[in-house]
């Protein structure tokens, strides 16, 4: 349930009206303050408040009732658009976040290079893969915690923020301690223990979307985190498992502006995994802010070919370059910039 408040209420007036609907037991009432208007978000069993007697309060101007399951992600609940912090860069805001690295960390002198690379291209966040979840079990799996020193030594060279995957909550403190925004993978979006988990800390989530996960789904997944407390949610798209073959996965871009209506959490756009080839990367990365991302992430590999994962789908620092002065243009065309 939202109560809409009027403009001016007394703050007295307000804080009666909280106190009557908390006796009821079992709901939290959040306020959220914007420019134009402020609402009360009621999380619980509401179904025991009696509408008309919220109404005789003065301060009430209406009441919304939210029929999605969601609620803490659902942009009736916090009208403005959320901005998250990941080392000081806003993302969500008016400036696109690129962020960029290979997919999985295989030495010093190559997450070094890279991210030295992309920095100079105008990329603001590190991307890179400690702990890698295969499909195989012989596949490459990561350096591990190995590769998270190599990422932060990365970090004190070039002054980048990073983020990299958690596989299980028995890292997430090592994480908190050492890096920026911990990804959350598509395969565990729905990894119900590690979100409530998550739910918990102070530290920016970057939660993709699942290999065949719906919106409402993917949401939900959001509230885990949100409900726990950690309202610093990044929601990443990159593409869903359809009857297609021809790409890794179909890219879903419609997912934008339907999150963008339906949530106030920032979105990005992963056309590496999205498509799955290196060739299809610009234009869907070009497509993916002109429909509204508020960034996009990108693997960049220095030898694509001899990448340890992933390397079909990874461009080069070259490539990336051209990417980053492509979408730049674009940026500017609908009112961003990069």
């Amino acid at each position: 349930m939202i109560i809409v408040l009027r403009n001016g209420a007394p703050q007295r007036e307000i804080d009666q009206l909280t106190d009557m609907i908390v006796r009821q037991g079992g709901i939290t009432v959040n306020p959220v303050r914007g420019t134009d208007l402020t609402i009360l978000g009621l999380i619980g069993d509401t179904s025991r408040l009696d509408d008309s007697r919220i109404e005789s309060f003065h301060c009430v101007e209406r009441i919304m009732h939210v029929a999605e399951p969601y609620k803490k992600a659902n942009r009736m609940f916090h009208p403005g658009d959320s901005q998250v912090s990941i080392g000081g860069f806003p993302v969500g805001g008016r400036k696109l976040a690129v962020m960029a690295g290979p997919c999985s960390v295989e030495s010093r002198e190559q997450i070094t290079f890279i991210a030295q690379s992309i920095q100079r291209s105008g990329a603001q966040i590190l991307r890179g893969g400690a702990f890698k979840p295969r499909t195989s079990p012989y596949a490459f799996q990561g350096l591990k915690y190995e590769g998270l020193e190599l990422l932060k030594a990365a970090r004190a060279e070039t002054g980048l923020p990073i983020v990299t995957e958690i596989m299980s909550p028995n890292d997430i403190d090592r994480f908190v301690e050492d890096v920026d925004c911990i990804q959350v993978g598509a395969r565990n979006m729905q990894n119900f223990d590690l979100l409530r988990q998550l739910g918990k800390i102070d530290k920016p989530i970057l939660l993709k979307r699942g290999l065949s996960a719906t919106i409402e789904e993917w949401l939900m997944s959001a509230e885990y985190i949100l409900s726990g407390g950690n309202e610093k949610v990044i929601l990443c798209e990159r593409g869903i498992r359809t009857f297609e073959t021809y790409t890794r996965n179909t890219m879903d871009l419609s997912a934008v502006p339907v999150v963008k209506r339906l949530s106030h959490l920032p979105i990005i756009v992963d056309p590496s995994h999205g498509t799955g080839k290196r060739w299809m990367v610009e234009p869907m990365a070009r497509a993916a802010v002109a429909v509204g991302a508020d960034g996009v992430m990108i693997e960049v590999h220095n030898d694509p070919q001899h990448a340890l994962s992933d390397g079909q789908q990874s461009v080069t620092p070259a490539q990336f370059d051209e990417i980053m002065k492509d979408i730049r243009n674009i940026a500017a065309a609908v009112g961003r910039e990069l």
